[in-house]
C-alpha cells in the first residue's frame, strides 16, 4: 500500500535527480575522487516515457556539486555498527575549557562569567589545558590508541581510528564519557532538483491581494535590515571554505582586540587573503583523510572554496554591500550581507560537500578558542537528526554556554520526509522562506496558462511552435530529458522545447546549442519550487499537476503545439511572500519529545550572493536556494543583536528573534514556520525574553532520552502527550526593556484545546522575571493529530509570542510528521494491534463489517508510460458522496492484466487527498480517516496500458462512524497501559458473503472516547 499523498514513484526514477546521496551515517571506501554520474538512460528500454533507471546524480540545494564538475570526495569506510573498527569521536569525562567551573585541585575555573568571553590564553586556561592534555594522553596510552584530532575548548576529547578492542577498552574507562562512531555530514541535499540555487527576478510579479514582504535587495535581505551592521563581531562559518578575492570580502579591517585566530595557508591560499574582513581561516581534514577519505579532484587542501557553498553562506551573513551584481551580463541589483561590518572567520570542514563530524568538532573547537561570537552551520543530513545529544550537538552546547550563538540549517526535506537537522534546543534551527515570486507564465496553444518560475530573460511576444524533446531527437540518447547530443537541430530551431527534469544545466545547454528559442522544464512526479540562472530562456514548472497538463497537451498536439513564454505571473506559484519554501524541513522534531523545530524561517529561496568561480561556471555571484542560505541570514542578525546588546546571552538573542517573528503568508502553522518569519528590527527591542538556564540545557544533554517540554524555551511542543489528562508547564519571562511594563496573556488558534495561563498578567520592572504556569487540556481536539496556535503576552509597547503545538496520543505513537496521513489506522481484523497513549480501563465498540462495493470498468488506453492529468486519455473518473460523521473512505483499483500498471488518485474538489502509484503492482489503495463530508473523486490512471483497452475493477467502502453493519465481536483487554501495545480481534458474528469488508472500531477510557481503526477482513469462497 502506498503511503502518504506523494505515493511511491520508483518506476519513474529514470529522472536521476530524484535519487539523492544519503550523506548521514555513511562513510565509503577509500580511494580516488568519485565523479557523480551524469545523463540518464532515456526511454530506450521500451517501457514508457518515464521508467526506472540506474543513473543517480547527487544534487545540492546550493549548487556546489554540479558546478564543481560533479566530483565528490571519496568517503571513508562505513562503520557498520557502533563497535566495529573505524574512525571514532571519544568524549572524555572532564569538562572542556568552556564549561569547567573548578574542582580539580590547583586549577582555577575557566568557564567565563555571564557576559564575558572565554580567554584561552589566560593562565587558568593554559594550566587547565595542560591538565586535559595529560589526561587525554593517559587515556589514549591505556587503550593503545594513536590520537588523530584533539579537542579541549568546546569539547574535551579526541578522534582516532579504533579497533573493536580499543572501542571496548575506552568505553570501560571511567575517564571516558562516550565513544561514538564518526559519521559523515554534508551540505543539505534537496532530492528532487538537478539545478539547485536560484536568484531573484528583477521584476517579481504579484497577484492582486497577495501579501508582500518589505522591499528586498537581490540577496533577499530587507533593504533596511535593521539597526546596526555587526561592527566588532566575528561570524565563524563552518563550511566548504571561502573565495577570498570576491568583492564581497574586499576590505582591509583590523582584527578585534580579543581575536586569537590565525590564517592557515595552503594550496592557493596565502596569509594576505586574511585581510581583516576575512579575519581568520583554517581547514580541517585530518579525520577525513585518516579515515580513508580523499580530497576530490578540483578541491583545494586549504581554506579556499572550490564549490561556492561556503562563500555563499559567508557573504550572506556578512558580505560587503555591492551596488549592482552582474551575472552572465545581466544585472540583478544590489546585494549585501545581513551584517556587512561583521568580520568572517573561515573553518573549512567539508570536502566535495562532505565531511566527518570529527573534523567539524575540530572546527567548532577552534572557532570558540579563536573568539567568534556567532557560528553558522549550514550542514546537515538528508535523513535529519538520528539521535539526541550527538558529539556535534555537545560541542555546540559548550560553545553556547561560553556565549557563542549558533545558527544552523533545518534541512531541505520538506516534501520528502520533513526530517529536521540540527534540532538541539541550544541551536537556532532555521527554515527557508520565499521572499520574491520570480514567476514566469507559459500560455499553451489551447489557452491554458501555467505559472512557473524563471530567473532569465524570457522572449515574450507571440506564441512560438513548441515541441517535446522526445519528439525532437533520439529517445535512446535521452531526448525526453534533452540530454546532451540527443536533440535534432532541424526539429527545435526557433521553438520552445519541453524537457523532463534531469540535469537541467546540461539540458539548457543542449537546447541553446541546437538553436531552440526557450526551454520549459517539467517534472512528472512533482518537485520543489527552485529555479536557477541559465543564461538562456528557461521556465521551470515544479508541480506534478503542471507536468500532467503540459505533457498531455503535447500528446494531443504532437505537430501543432504552440506556446508563449513571458516573465511574470498571477502569484499562484506561492501563497505570497514571505511564505515557507516547499523544500524547507518541517516539524516536529522526530527525535526528541518537547522540542519545537524549526525555530523560525528566513530568506532562503533565490538568494544571490558571492560564490567560488571554480565551481560556478566562472561566476563571481550566483543564486542558491536552501535552508543553507536561510541560516546565515539568522547568523548575521544574531551578530547585529550581539553588537547592539553585548550583555545578551545566546539564549536571549534566540528568544528575541523568535518571540518577535511574524506569520508567513499561506500558513501560520508553527510546524512549518516555527515562530514565523524573522523580524530583525523587532528583535532589537523584544520587551520579554524566555531563555533556558545553563543547568537545564546541561541536564538535557546528559539524559539518554530527553524530553524538552520543561525547558524554558520560547515555544511549547507536546508530541504524543496523554490527552486524557491536563499538562502543566512553566515558562519564566524576563523584562529586557527599559521600563516597567504589564503583560497580559492571550491564546489564539489551538481549536478544541483548553489553554490557561496563570497568572494571566504579569508586571515586571526592567531586569526582573516572573514564572507563569501554562495548563493545556485536550477538550474536543482530534486525537493523533496536531493542533497548533500561540500564546502572546501583550504589553503597552511590546508583544512577545510563542508557538504551541500539541498532539494527543490516542492509539498509535507517531514519530513522523503531520502530513495528513493517519499513521497506523489500517488494521486486519484477525490480528489488529493498538499502542495506546493512555493508561486506564479500556472498553471498545465496532460498527461491524460493511462490504466493499466493486464495479468493473473499461477505458481506452492513453499514452504509454505517460503522466497523470485528470483530463488525460486513459483516465477514469468516479465520484463518491461522503456523508457527515464518516469514519473512513477506502478506495481500491485492481487489474488482472500483468502488462497494465494502474495509478489511483483520491481528490476532494481540486485537493489531492491520497495518491497510490506503485510500480510493481496495480493493486492500488487510497484512504482517508475521519474525512470531511462532501464530494470525493477517484481517478484511475492507466500509466502503462497493456493493450488498446484497459479493464479494471474499482472498489470502495464508506464506513459510517455510528453505523451498524453486520455484527462483529471486538475482543480486547480490559485495561490499557501507555506505550504497551495490545492485540485485538474483530470477528464477524455470522459468516459473511464472499468479498472484502471494512469496519470501524472506537475505544473508551474513563468516559473519554478515542477513535480507533479501520479494520479489514476478507471472506473467500474456499473458507
Amino acid at each position: 500500500m502506498a503511503t502518504g499523498t506523494s505515493g511511491n514513484r520508483l518506476r519513474r526514477l529514470a529522472i536521476p535527480t530524484l535519487v539523492v546521496a544519503l550523506i548521514t551515517g555513511t562513510t565509503g571506501v577509500a580511494g580516488t575522487a568519485l565523479a557523480a554520474p551524469s545523463g540518464s538512460p532515456g526511454n530506450g528500454s521500451g517501457t514508457g516515457y518515464f521508467t526506472a533507471g540506474s543513473d543517480t546524480s547527487v544534487t545540492l540545494t546550493d549548487g556546489a556539486d554540479r558546478r564543481a564538475g560533479g566530483n565528490r570526495a571519496a568517503t571513508p569506510k562505513a562503520a557498520v555498527d557502533e563497535t566495529g573498527p573505524g574512525m571514532y569521536v571519544v568524549e572524555l569525562a572532564e569538562d572542556p575549557l568552556t564549561t569547567y567551573t573548578g574542582g580539580v585541585s590547583g586549577l582555577a575555573r575557566t568557564r567565563p562569567a555571564a557576559g564575558n568571553r572565554l580567554d584561552v590564553t589566560s593562565t587558568p586556561s593554559q594550566a587547565y589545558r595542560r591538565h586535559l592534555d595529560t589526561q587525554r594522553g593517559a587515556v589514549a596510552a591505556a587503550a593503545g590508541v594513536t590520537v588523530n584530532a584533539v579537542y579541549t575548548t568546546a569539547f574535551n576529547g579526541f578522534s582516532a581510528k579504533l579497533t573493536t578492542q580499543q572501542v571496548s577498552t575506552l568505553r570501560a574507562d571511567k575517564r571516558v564519557r562516550a565513544v561514538t562512531a564518526s559519521r559523515a555530514l554534508g551540505t543539505p541535499s534537496a532530492p528532487p532538483t538537478a539545478s539547485t540555487a536560484t536568484a531573484d527576478n528583477p521584476t517579481p510579479a504579484t497577484s492582486g491581494g497577495a501579501a508582500q514582504s518589505a522591499p528586498t535587495d537581490r540577496s533577499g535581505r530587507p533593504a533596511k535590515p535593521g539597526p546596526g551592521t555587526g561592527a566588532g563581531m566575528v561570524i565563524g562559518v563552518l563550511d566548504t571554505g571561502i573565495w577570498p578575492e570576491s568583492a564581497s570580502f574586499d576590505k582591509k579591517m583590523p582584527a578585534p582586540a580579543n581575536w586569537r585566530g590565525t590564517c592557515q595557508t595552503g594550496v592557493a591560499f596565502v596569509a594576505a587573503h586574511c585581510n581583516g574582513k576575512i579575519v581568520g581561516a583554517r581547514y580541517f581534514a585530518d579525520s577525513w583523510l585518516a579515515g580513508g577519505g580523499s580530497v576530490p579532484e578540483g578541491e583545494f587542501l586549504s581554506p579556499r572554496d572550490a564549490s561556492g557553498h561556503g562563500t555563499h553562506t559567508a557573504s550572506t551573513a556578512a558580505g560587503l554591500p555591492i551596488a549592482n551584481v552582474t551575472i552572465d551580463g545581466r544585472r540583478y541589483g544590489p546585494v549585501s550581507g545581513v551584517a556587512p561590518d561583521a568580520q568572517i572567520a573561515v573553518y573549512k570542514v567539508l570536502w566535495g560537500g562532505m565531511g566527518y563530524d570529527a573534523d567539524i568538532i575540530a572546527g567548532i573547537d577552534a572557532a570558540v578558542a579563536d573568539g567568534v561570537q556567532v557560528l553558522n552551520f549550514s550542514i546537515g543530513s538528508q535523513l535529519g537528526d538520528w539521535e539526541a545529544n550527538t558529539p556535534i550537538g555537545i560541542a555546540f552546547l559548550n560553545a553556547t554556554l561560553s556565549g557563542v550563538f549558533v545558527a544552523a540549517s533545518a534541512g531541505n526535506t520538506g516534501i520528502v520526509s520533513g526530517a529536521i537537522s540540527n534540532a538541539a534546543p541550544w541551536v537556532t534551527t532555521v527554515g527557508a522562506a520565499v521572499t520574491n515570486l520570480d514567476e514566469a507564465t507559459i500560455k499553451l496553444g489551447d489557452g491554458t496558462k501555467l505559472v512557473g518560475g524563471s530567473l532569465d530573460a524570457l522572449p515574450g511576444g507571440d506564441a512560438r511552435p513548441m515541441v517535446f524533446g522526445d519528439q525532437a531527437g533520439s529517445p535512446d540518447r535521452g531526448a525526453v530529458y534533452c540530454e546532451p547530443g540527443s536533440l535534432d537541430p532541424a526539429k527545435i530551431k526557433g521553438k520552445v522545447v519541453a524537457c523532463a527534469l534531469s540535469d537541467t544545466f546540461a539540458s539548457a545547454a543542449e537546447v541553446k546549442e541546437k538553436g531552440g528559442a526557450a526551454m520549459v522544464l517539467f517534472d512528472p512526479v512533482g518537485n520543489y519550487r527552485v529555479n536557477s540562472i541559465y543564461n538562456f530562456p528557461v521556465v521551470y514548472l515544479p508541480t506534478e499537476k503542471q507536468a500532467g497538463t503540459l505533457f498531455n497537451y503535447l500528446m494531443r498536439h504532437p505537430t501543432d503545439a504552440t506556446a508563449s513564454v513571458r516573465t511574470g505571473g498571477d502569484g499562484s506559484s506561492v501563497p505570497g511572500v514571505p511564505s515557507v519554501a516547499d523544500f524547507s524541513s518541517t516539524g516536529p522534531d522526530k527525535v526528541t519529545y518537547g522540542i519545537f523545530k524549526p525555530d523560525l524561517v528566513a530568506p532562503g529561496s533565490d538568494i544571490i550572493a558571492a560564490v567560488s568561480p571554480a565551481g560556478n561556471f566562472g561566476r563571481q555571484y550566483d543564486a542558491y536556494s536552501g535552508t543553507s542560505m536561510a541560516s546565515p541570514y539568522v547568523a548575521g542578525a544574531a551578530a547585529i543583536l550581539h553588537a547592539t546588546h553585548p550583555d545578551w546571552s545566546p539564549g536571549r538573542i534566540a528568544s528575541a528573534l523568535r518571540t518577535t517573528a511574524t506569520d508567513t503568508v499561506g500558513t501560520s502553522n508553527p510546524l512549518d514556520q516555527g515562530s514565523g518569519f524573522i523580524n530583525l528590527a523587532g528583535a532589537t527591542d523584544p520587551g520579554l525574553v524566555i531563555e533556558p538556564t545553563a543547568a537545564e540545557l546541561t541536564t538535557f544533554s546528559e539524559t539518554a532520552a530527553p524530553d524538552g517540554k520543561e525547558l524554558n524555551l520560547p515555544a511549547i511542543s507536546l508530541r504524543e502527550y496523554d490527552g486524557t489528562r491536563p499538562v502543566t508547564l512553566t515558562r519564566t519571562l524576563t523584562n529586557v526593556g527599559e521600563a516597567r511594563e504589564t503583560y497580559r496573556s492571550s491564546v489564539s488558534g489551538l481549536p478544541g484545546m483548553k489553554v490557561s495561563v496563570t497568572p494571566a498578567s504579569v508586571t515586571l520592572a526592567p531586569g526582573k522575571s516572573a514564572t507563569v504556569a501554562i495548563t493545556v487540556r485536550r477538550g474536543s481536539a482530534p486525537w493523533d493529530r496536531y493542533v497548533t496556535g500561540s500564546i502572546t503576552w501583550h504589553g503597552r509597547t511590546h508583544t512577545a509570542r510563542i508557538p504551541v503545538a500539541a498532539r494527543p496520543w490516542g492509539i498509535t505513537a507517531r514519530p513522523y510528521g503531520d502530513d495528513g496521513e493517519e499513521f497506523g489506522r489500517m488494521a486486519n481484523g484477525a490480528f489488529g494491534l493498538v499502542q495506546p497513549g493512555f493508561t486506564g480501563p479500556l472498553a471498545g465498540r465496532s460498527t461491524g463489517y460493511t462490504p466493499m462495493q466493486r464495479e468493473s470498468y473499461s477505458i481506452p488506453a492513453g499514452v504509454y508510460g505517460g503522466v497523470f492529468d485528470p483530463k488525460a486519455s486513459g483516465v477514469k473518473k468516479v465520484d463518491f458522496t461522503v456523508p457527515a460523521n464518516t469514519a473512513g473512505i477506502v478506495v481500491e483499483a485492481n487489474t488482472d492484466d500483468p502488462n497494465t500498471n494502474l495509478d489511483l488518485y483520491l481528490y476532494k474538489g481540486d485537493t489531492l487527498i491520497y495518491s497510490s502509484d506503485r510500480y510493481w503492482t496495480s493493486a492500488e489503495q487510497a484512504y482517508k480517516f475521519l474525512p470531511e463530508a462532501g464530494r470525493y473523486t477517484a481517478y484511475v490512471f492507466a500509466q502503462v496500458p497493456g493493450g488498446p483497452v484497459v479493464d479494471f475493477d474499482l472498489g470502495y467502502a464508506i464506513i459510517g462512524r455510528n453505523a451498524k453493519y453486520a455484527g462483529a465481536t471486538l475482543a480486547l483487554p480490559s485495561t490499557a497501559e501507555r506505550g504497551q501495545g495490545f492485540n485485538f480481534t474483530l470477528k464477524p458474528k455470522k459468516p459473511l458473503a464472499e468479498g472484502d469488508f471494512w469496519a470501524y472500531t472506537e475505544y473508551r477510557t474513563n468516559g473519554t472516547v478515542i477513535p480507533g481503526n479501520l479494520v479489514y477482513t476478507q471472506q473467500s469462497s474456499w473458507q
